[in-house]
């Protein structure tokens, strides 16, 4: 499957924070958050393991009671069920990877995604 690039397709999950699944398989799916300065995503956990990178702005990252200032570039790992919150220190665009395969996530999916390509 390919993902097809738009800036239509996200929706509103927190105040401030927007996602949409970028492209899914059987055993993993690809999001993009874009997050608005002052927002914060509250201290939550899942079953997934979930592997990010920072496209752009600056963010508060807390995994398992260690908290990092992420920037551009940096990429980090939350492991399945660790505690994790962030606060977004400037309009940030990050994309992450979640394994297994994330049910709830499906409905963001990019509509516009084709199976195949000529």
């Amino acid at each position: 499957m390919f993902g097809i690039h738009s800036d239509r397709g996200y929706t509103e999950i927190v105040r401030g924070i927007l996602i949409k699944t970028l492209v899914s398989g059987g055993e993993t799916l690809m999001t993009e958050f874009v997050m608005t300065r002052g927002s914060e995503l509250p201290e939550h956990k899942h079953v997934h393991e979930q592997t990010g990178y920072l496209v752009r702005g600056k963010m508060k990252l807390q995994i398992s009671g260690l908290s990092r200032v992420i920037a551009p570039g940096d990429s980090w790992c939350v492991p399945p069920n660790a505690l994790h919150r962030a606060e977004i220190l400037e309009d940030s665009v990050a994309v992450e990877v979640f394994s297994p395969y994330r049910e709830e996530y499906a409905r963001y999916l990019n509509r516009e995604d084709v199976e195949g390509a000529d």
